[in-house]
């Protein structure tokens, strides 16, 4: 049995912003098959505090980075979970990482190390008599605990695992805060957490972690590379030997069709349709979930979008972000019978119009694992996705040779631009026009495997690897 201890700052069903929280929520349940019993630690927000049940007090700081803290062990279904409760860090309102405005809290780097700094005290000093054997941090909001790990002494007894969930996000503050960070001055340099004079908690993790992973292993190869590097691609290939890419997966019993063939879609496409007031058209009844942003390439989609609507295809948008592109697709619902845009979020909805839908459109700039096309192929709702990170390692492309092995799950294009994406738009309606491929498409995706079970198994070998021996 190998221990874990694994430090993230959300984690479903109690936190939820991104793909993280997914990861996170799964991962301890999925391991425990393969012999690892993994703990998870994360802050006490206001969600979190009220969606816990019995809970005990394990440990306790007078001082931390500005006030006192607890450590409450509960239960997440058969796992421990460790909440971090420091009201003077996390009880507030408003998100994980900002206030109602979507403006960052300004004492994040302090938030964030006091999640560090306890993760990397349970691990150098134990919790109840439990002794991790490997510490497993996922993204910036947890990268200085390798550093604090070695600084307690305790780098040599335990392995540490840094995982990359999307590198966009570095958890940058400036210099001046290495004192209050308690961080050792020593590392303030290039080869250790600077990172153009400011400091870096996701650059610490790189540097100072045993072994690197990210989520998917094209996204593993394109981090090596300045275009998807942010600046931290030059130490990615110097330790080009640590890291590893592991794809996500989904939870399949949370996420399940409400049918169980191919045909059994066609009654939940006719229901969305009336929900939305949708004419009954010919072509394929498209859907997206998405925030809007650039990242997301939907700037690219409005481009595209007519060669879907022209041949009769329709979409059924469900997101928020740039408020630029929130008003382009209601706009585009307004002036169009076959487009119809929510801006927000509601899960009820979102599998609604996954188990509706067609095809799911995914035409990200970047995408590190993404799990909406994972969704879509568990639905048969088959993915239009760019060919980057997890999207181009979990879709097989509708290409002649995919066709004629009978294995397409979906399509890709590239390069990113509208006409490419648009064409693949074109081929699409190609595709559902045609009955019995189409439903071949539809078969193969919904018998993907897009589960927990094989990249834990991943996960499993890679600590018994990690584990260090007196």
């Amino acid at each position: 049995m190998t221990r874990v201890l694994s430090a993230a700052s959300e984690c479903v069903p109690l936190i939820k912003t991104g793909g993280l929280a997914d990861v996170a929520g799964a991962l301890p349940a999925a391991l425990a098959p393969h012999g690892v019993e993994m703990r998870t630690l994360i802050p006490g927000y206001p969600a979190v505090m009220q969606g816990i049940g019995r809970k005990k007090k394990v440990a306790q700081w007078d001082e931390l980075f500005g006030g006192g803290a607890t450590i409450w062990r509960t239960r997440l279904g058969k796992q421990v979970l460790y909440v971090l409760d420091a009201p003077h860090l996390f009880d507030r309102k408003g998100g994980p990482y900002g206030d109602a405005q979507g403006r960052d809290w300004p004492d994040n780097p302090q938030r964030f190390a006091a999640l560090s700094r306890v993760a990397a005290t349970i691990c150098a000093a134990g919790i109840e008599g439990w002794q991790a054997q490997v510490m497993h941090c996922h993204d910036w909001q947890s990268g200085f605990a390798p550093l604090y790990l070695r600084e307690l002494g305790g780098g040599d007894r335990v392995a540490s695992l840094m995982t990359i969930h999307n590198i966009a996000f570095q958890g940058l503050c400036p210099s001046s805060m290495i004192s209050a960070l308690d961080l050792p001055r020593s590392g303030f340099n290039e080869k250790g957490y600077e990172f153009w004079n400011n400091i870096s908690a996701l650059k610490a993790g790189l540097v100072y972690a045993d072994r690197l992973s990210t989520v998917s292993p094209t996204y593993a190869t394109e981090l090596m590379t300045p275009e998807f590097g942010m600046g931290l691609d030059g130490l990615l290939r110097e330790r080009q030997a640590d890291l590893v890419g592991v794809l996500n997966g989904i939870d399949e019993t949370i996420w399940t069709p409400p049918y169980t063939d191919p045909a059994g879609k066609a009654a939940h496409r006719a229901a969305l349709r009336a929900e939305f007031d949708l004419p009954d058209w010919p072509g394929p009844l498209c859907v997206l979930v998405s925030r809007l942003t650039q990242q997301k390439g939907l700037d690219i989609l409005l481009q595209a979008l007519p060669a879907l609507l022209d041949r009769g295809g329709q979409l059924v948008l469900l997101g928020s972000g740039e408020r630029e592109l929130e008003r382009a697709f209601l706009g585009y619902a307004q002036s169009h019978p076959g487009v119809a845009t929510t801006i927000g979020y509601d899960e009820s909805l979102a599998r609604r119009m996954i188990a509706g839908g067609d095809a799911i459109l995914v035409p990200s700039r970047f995408e590190p694992c993404g799990l909406t096309q994972l969704y879509g192929l568990r639905y048969g709702t088959l993915p239009v996705v760019s060919l980057t990170g997890g999207l181009a390692d979990t879709v097989i492309n509708a290409s002649p040779a995919g066709l004629a092995a009978g294995c397409a799950t979906g399509l890709q294009f590239h390069p990113l631009n509208a006409q490419s994406l648009a064409q693949a738009l074109m081929t699409l309606v190609k595709l559902h026009a045609d009955g019995p491929t189409w439903a071949r498409m539809m078969a193969n995706a919904m018998a993907s495997p897009v589960s927990w079970e094989h990249s834990a198994a991943t996960y499993a070998a890679l600590y018994a690897e990690m584990v260090k021996t007196a």
